[in-house]
C-alpha cells in the first residue's frame, strides 16, 4: 500500500528549545507506516483474470494494484512498481503464478505463494496479445509489428525465459505486403486438443492463419483484405475466443460491429487452404452503431446451452452494449440472446465456473468491471436458464445484478470509530478461522454445500473479549459494530437508530459517535438532531439472545440494549464530548450551538450560540481541568468549521473569553485535540511496561488545531484567555490535507496527516517536524458536497492504527508505528494460493464431456464437433500432453528462423563469403552419399539457414508426386544458384527462406 517511502530524519538540535520540547520523545526510528490489511473490491478496477482450479479471481487496477480473492475468504493485495493498468492479465493454472502485462509493455512474474514480484522482462516491442498454454509451461507474446515471440515459465524460480522459436510476420502472414499498422497480432489462440501442434494467429487486418507448430508453416490462410474486397469494407479484427470445445470454430469481433464465426481445420490431415467466408454471421445490433467488439466470452454449457458473451466498446453508457447470444439449434431460424442493461460502460468480463464432479451444485457467475471502477455480478446460471426458457410459455424473470461491496453493509458509511488494544481479549485464532470461512464471501468463488459447513452465526459474548472494536454509522440509521481482531471485519452487533416509543425516526444518516466501554454506554447523532444514548445490559451475554445471522435479514438487532433515551437539538449533530467526572455530554451541531446534557435526567444545562461569518459548525469539543489563578476550573474547549478555537466554563456555560482565537486566512477545520503530557504520562503507563515521562520535566498543555491549508499549535492557558498566540505552525503548500489524527506511544504523541493526493506525513508534537512521508496507493478523497457526506472515511485509534473507508466497497488497516502487533497475524487470510490443493478435475470452459444428443441448425456442425457425429465431426487428434510438453521443449529452443533474428539485429550475412567458398560443396559426387549431419555442419559453415529443424537435425518434408532428377533437370538446376540446388536435391522446401 505504502510506495516511495522517504525516511526523513529530523535534525531537532537545529529547533530552538521552546516550552514542551522533549528531546527524548517520539523519534523518526520509532514511526513505519504500513499497509495491515486491505479488504474489499479496490477503486479503478480495469481487468479480471481466474484460475479455475486454485478458484483464485485476480483484478488489475488503473495504478498498477492487483488484487487477488481465493477460497474461504482469503484476500490478498499486490502492488507493482509501475503505477500504471494492465494491458494483459493470466494465471499459469494451479501453479502459483500470475502473468501481468503492463501498459510500458513489461512481463511482470508474481510469485503467489510469497505474494510478491519475482521477476520483471521488458518487452522492447508493443506487445498487443498474449496468452499461456494450458497444458505446458510457455506463452506466446506478439507484437504490434505482426511478429510472435515464445517464452518459457520458470516454475521453481518463476521467472520468464525467451525461447528461440519465433514466428515472424513474413512467415505467418498472407500478405506479407500489409501496412505496419494493420499487421498487429491480435490474438493468439492455441488449439484447445492440440496444443501442442497448432495455433490460430488473428491479426489486426482480419487475416487469420492456423500455424502448425512442428512443421513451422501454416496450413490455413482466411479472412483479411481478401474477404473485405469482396465486401468492400474495411474492418479490423478487435477480439476474438473459441466457440467449440475441439477449435474447429472462432468467433472473430470486429471494430465495425461485426461478429463473425469461421471454420478452422482441426487436425493436420485437413487440407491447406484458403478461404474467404466466414461460416456465419450474427446478427447483434453492433454494426448499426459501429460499435467496436471489445471482448467475447465463450461459455460451454451443453449441446443446447452453449453462450457467448459479447461485450461492446463505447464511451457511452447504452443499454445493448453487453449481449449474451444462445448457440444452439434454434439459431439459423432466430438469434436468441439476452441484452444486460448496466448503467455504464463495461472495461471487462470474467465467468468463473465453479460447478464440479464431486458437487453438482452449479454456482457460476459473470463478472462484470464498469467504467467506474465499480464491480457487478450476475448469476450465470439464471442467465442460462432465461436463454433456454424464455419463447416458453412461462418465462423466468430477468437475471438481476448485484453490485459488489462489503457485505452486512445495507447503506454507506457516515462515520466511524476505532477501539484497539483491548488487554481483556481472549479469543483464540482458530476460532476467528471459522468465522471468516462461514462470512459470505464478496465474490463466491466456490460452490459450498447446503448441508455441510458451520452454523453461518457468530456468538457475540460481549465487548470484552474483542481485542480490536470498530463501530460505523450509516446513512439508514444504522450502527453496526464490528471486530477486526484478525485484521477481516466480522460483523457482531447491528442497531438501529429507533427509539423505544418512536419507529418513525429510523432512516436518517448517523453524522456522530461517542463509546464508552467502560460504562457501556454508545451515543450516536444524526442529521435530523436526534441524540440517542444505547444503554448494553450486563456481560457476558447468554447464547440465546447473541448472536448475529450472516444472512442479513434473519439479524438480532437490540437484544443487547438495556434501555435507550432520546434527546433532540437543532440542526445537524456534528460532534460529541463526555465529562468523566461529571458524566455531561457536550452536543455541537452545524449551525454552531453547543448544548451541555445530563446523560441521568437528559435535561439541558446550558446551550450557547458561536456566532461566525464563515462555518459555524462545532467540528469538535473537548473537557479539561485547568488552573487557572490558582483555581481549578473545569472547561470545554470547542473548535468550528472555521478553524476558530474557544473555551466555555462547561459548571455555568458562560464563554471564558470575549474574543477567539483563529488564523489570519480561515479554512475549513479538520481536528483539534488538547495536548497535556500529564495525560500522555498517564497512557504511556498503560500502553508500555517502561517508564512514562520523567518526573522532572515540566510540560505545558497546548491545542492542536488541523486545517486543510495548515497545522496550527497554540498553549491551551492563552486560548483560554482569548490570546492569540502560535507556538509551531506548519502551512501545507502542494495539496490540501483531508484527516488528520494525533496517536500516543509510552511517552509522547505523534500527529498523522493525510492529503487529497494520498500522500500520509507523520509528525512530531508540539514542534511538529517531519519525521517521515509516504503515500497510499489507491486512495481517492471525496470531498463531501453540500448537504451530503464524503465517500471517504477515515478514522484512528491512540495506539496508531488506522482504519480508512473508499466508498463502500473496500477499506484499508493502516498502522503508523514500528513493530506492532495490534492485529492477529493470522496468514490464512492473506493465504489465496494453496500449494497443497489436491487436484480436482473440473470441468473447463473450452472442454467438457461430450454430449450424445444430435443437433441440427446453423450450429449444427459445431455441436456435432461436440457430439462426436462420424458423419459431419471434423477429424481429431489426440496428444500425449506430458510427451508433447517435451517436444515443444526441445522445438522452442532451436532458432527456426534464424534469418529473421540475424535481420532483427542488423546481422547481415556476409555474401561474398557465401559466393566465394559454395562451391567447394561437391554438388555431384557420384559416390558416398554425405551424412545428414554432415550436410548440416557444412551448411552452417557457410551461414546457409534453413527453414525445419527439429532436435538439432534437419527434417525432409514430403514433396508430392516426387520424380527421379533427370540430366536436364540436372542441367538446369546448374544454372540455379548453389543453394537452390542444396535444398533440392535434399528436399527442402524453396519457399519463404531468404536470407539477405
Amino acid at each position: 500500500m505504502f510506495v516511495n517511502v522517504k525516511k526523513l530524519l529530523v535534525e531537532k538540535a537545529s529547533i530552538s528549545k521552546k516550552p514542551g520540547v522533549n528531546s527524548d520523545g517520539l523519534k523518526a526510528s520509532d514511526v513505519d507506516p504500513h499497509l495491515v490489511f486491505h479488504y474489499g473490491i479496490p477503486l479503478g478496477c480495469c481487468m479480471f483474470a481466474y484460475d479455475s482450479i486454485q478458484k483464485i479471481l485476480a483484478i488489475s487496477t488503473t495504478d498498477g494494484r492487483i488484487k487477488l480473492f481465493g477460497k474461504d475468504n482469503s484476500q490478498a493485495l499486490l502492488e507493482s512498481d509501475d503505477t500504471v493498468p494492465s494491458k494483459f492479465l493470466e494465471f499459469v493454472q494451479n501453479q502459483g503464478i500470475l502473468l501481468n502485462v503492463n501498459l510500458k509493455n513489461h512481463i511482470e512474474v508474481w510469485d503467489l505463494e510469497r505474494r510478491l514480484l519475482s521477476h520483471v522482462h521488458v518487452f522492447k516491442e508493443e506487445i498487443t496479445s498474449f496468452t499461456v498454454m494450458q497444458a505446458g509451461p510457455y506463452m506466446y507474446v506478439g507484437d504490434s509489428e505482426g511478429n510472435i515471440k515464445v517464452f518459457k515459465i520458470e516454475q521453481e524460480v518463476c521467472h520468464v525465459m525467451q525461447m528461440k522459436y519465433t514466428i515472424p510476420f513474413s512467415a505467418s502472414h498472407g500478405n506479407p505486403t500489409e501496412v505496419l499498422a494493420d499487421r498487429a497480432v491480435i490474438s493468439i489462440l492455441p488449439q484447445p486438443t492440440a496444443e501442442s501442434k497448432r495455433i490460430l494467429i488473428i491479426f489486426k487486418d482480419g487475416f487469420m492463419t492456423l500455424w502448425e507448430i512442428r512443421e513451422c508453416k501454416s496450413i490455413l490462410v482466411t479472412g483479411g483484405s481478401m474477404f473485405q474486397s469482396v465486401h468492400n469494407e474495411a474492418k479490423h479484427v478487435t477480439s476474438a475466443c473459441w466457440v467449440c470445445p475441439f477449435g474447429s470454430k472462432v468467433a472473430v469481433g470486429y471494430d465495425n460491429g461485426e461478429v463473425l464465426i469461421w471454420s478452422v481445420p482441426t487436425s493436420k490431415q485437413s487440407e491447406i487452404g484458403i478461404q474467404n467466408t466466414p461460416f456465419c454471421k450474427l446478427i447483434l445490433g453492433f454494426k448499426s452503431e459501429k460499435t467496436p467488439i471489445a471482448s467475447l466470452k465463450w461459455a460451454y454449457a451443453d449441446a443446447k446451452a452453449t453462450r457467448l458473451y459479447v461485450m461492446g466498446a463505447s464511451d457511452v453508457a447504452s443499454t445493448s452494449l453487453l449481449q449474451v447470444i444462445l448457440l444452439n439449434e434454434h439459431t439459423e431460424t432466430r438469434t436468441i440472446k439476452l441484452g444486460l442493461h448496466l448503467s455504464e460502460p463495461c472495461l471487462d468480463m470474467m465467468i468463473t465456473l465453479s460447478t464440479t464432479e464431486q458437487s453438482k451444485v452449479k454456482q457460476d457467475l459473470l463478472l462484470l468491471i464498469g467504467k467506474s471502477g465499480n464491480m457487478y455480478m450476475y448469476d450465470d446460471c439464471s442467465i442460462e436458464k432465461y436463454l433456454l426458457q424464455c419463447q416458453s410459455r412461462s418465462p423466468p424473470s430477468l437475471p438481476k445484478k448485484v453490485m459488489v461491496k462489503m457485505p452486512f453493509v445495507d447503506s454507506s458509511i457516515t462515520i466511524a470509530k476505532l477501539i484497539t488494544e483491548n488487554p481483556y481479549a481472549l479469543s483464540s485464532d482458530e476460532d476467528y478461522i471459522l468465522v471468516v470461512k462461514d462470512i459470505p464471501s464478496l465474490v463466491p468463488l466456490e460452490t459450498k454445500s447446503k448441508d455441510g459447513g458451520h452454523s453461518n452465526t457468530y456468538q457475540f459474548s460481549g465487548f470484552g473479549n474483542i481485542k480490536n472494536l470498530y463501530i460505523t454509522g450509516h446513512s439508514d440509521g444504522a450502527i453496526n459494530f464490528w471486530d477486526i481482531s484478525c485484521h477481516f471485519p466480522i460483523p457482531i452487533l447491528s442497531l438501529k437508530q429507533q427509539s423505544e416509543d418512536d419507529f418513525s425516526l429510523s432512516g436518517i444518516p448517523v453524522t456522530a459517535l461517542y463509546f464508552d466501554g467502560n460504562s457501556r454506554i454508545i451515543i450516536s447523532g444524526d442529521q435530523s438532531g436526534t441524540v440517542r444514548f444505547f444503554k448494553f445490559k450486563p456481560e457476558p451475554y447468554t447464547a440465546e439472545n447473541s448472536f448475529i445471522s450472516f444472512q442479513g435479514s434473519t439479524k438480532k438487532r437490540n437484544n443487547h440494549i438495556q434501555g435507550v433515551k432520546v434527546i433532540k437539538v437543532n440542526g445537524s449533530v456534528l460532534s460529541l464530548a463526555i465529562c468523566q467526572n461529571t458524566r455531561h455530554v457536550a452536543i455541537g451541531n452545524d449551525h454552531g450551538d453547543v448544548s451541555l446534557v445530563d446523560t441521568e435526567g437528559l435535561n439541558i444545562i446550558f446551550q450557547s450560540h458561536i456566532a461566525s461569518d464563515i462555518s459555524p459548525g462545532i467540528i469538535s469539543m473537548q473537557f479539561k481541568t485547568c488552573s487557572l489563578q490558582n483555581f481549578e476550573k473545569n472547561v470545554l474547549v470547542v473548535a468550528t468549521k472555521d478553524s476558530s478555537v474557544l473555551a466555555f466554563d462547561s459548571d455555568s456555560g458562560n464563554m471564558l473569553s470575549a474574543s477567539m482565537v483563529q488564523p489570519k486566512k480561515p479554512s475549513r477545520a479538520l481536528f483539534m485535540h488538547i495536548l497535556d503530557w500529564q495525560d500522555i504520562a498517564v497512557r504511556g503507563a498503560n500502553l508500555s511496561t517502561g517508564s512514562p515521562i520523567e518526573e522532572g520535566i515540566q510540560k505545558q498543555s497546548f491545542i492542536l488545531v488541523c486545517s486543510e491549508k495548515a497545522a496550527y499549535v497554540y498553549s491551551l492557558t492563552h486560548t483560554i484567555q482569548g490570546v492569540k498566540k502560535v507556538h509551531y505552525k506548519k502551512k501545507f503548500h502542494s495539496t490540501s490535507c483531508c484527516w488528520a489524527s494525533t496517536f500516543y506511544t509510552a511517552s509522547d504523541v505523534g500527529l498523522m496527516l493525510l492529503f487529497t493526493s494520498g500522500k500520509v506525513e507523520i509528525r512530531s508534537l508540539p514542534e511538529l517536524s517531519l519525521f517521515k512521508e509516504t503515500s497510499i496507493r489507491g486512495f481517492r478523497y471525496s470531498a463531501p458536497k453540500p448537504n451530503s457526506l464524503s465517500d471517504s472515511l477515515m478514522c484512528s485509534s491512540n495506539s496508531g492504527d488506522v482504519v480508512m473507508v473508499n466508498g463502500d466497497q473496500e477499506f484499508f488497516i493502516l498502522s503508523v508505528l514500528l513493530q506492532r502487533e495490534t492485529f492477529r497475524n493470522l496468514d490464512f487470510i492473506s493465504r489465496v494460493y494453496r500449494k497443497d490443493l489436491m487436484l480436482t478435475q473440473e470441468v473447463p470452459a473450452s472442454g467438457a464431456t461430450v454430449q450424445k444428443e444430435k443437433k441440427k441448425g446453423l450450429f449444427g456442425s459445431v455441436l456435432k464437433d461436440i457430439t462426436g457425429s462420424k458423419k459431419h465431426a471434423p477429424e481429431m487428434e489426440t496428444e500425449d500432453t506430458k510427451e508433447s510438453i517435451e517436444e515443444l521443449s526441445t522445438i522452442f529452443s532451436t532458432a527456426n528462423f534464424p534469418c529473421e533474428v540475424e535481420n532483427k539485429d542488423n546481422q547481415a550475412v556476409d555474401e561474398d563469403e557465401i559466393d566465394l567458398n559454395i562451391d567447394d560443396i561437391d554438388l555431384d559426387d557420384p559416390g558416398e552419399k554425405p551424412k545428414e549431419q554432415n550436410i548440416l555442419a557444412t551448411l552452417n559453415k557457410h551461414k546457409l539457414k534453413f527453414q525445419a529443424f527439429t532436435a538439432g537435425k534437419l527434417k525432409q518434408m514430403k514433396v508430392k508426386n516426387e520424380k527421379p532428377i533427370t540430366k536436364e533437370e540436372q542441367q538446369q538446376d546448374e544454372k540455379s544458384s548453389a543453394v537452390d540446388q542444396i535444398k533440392k536435391k535434399y528436399g527442402f522446401s524453396l519457399q519463404g527462406i531468404k536470407c539477405s
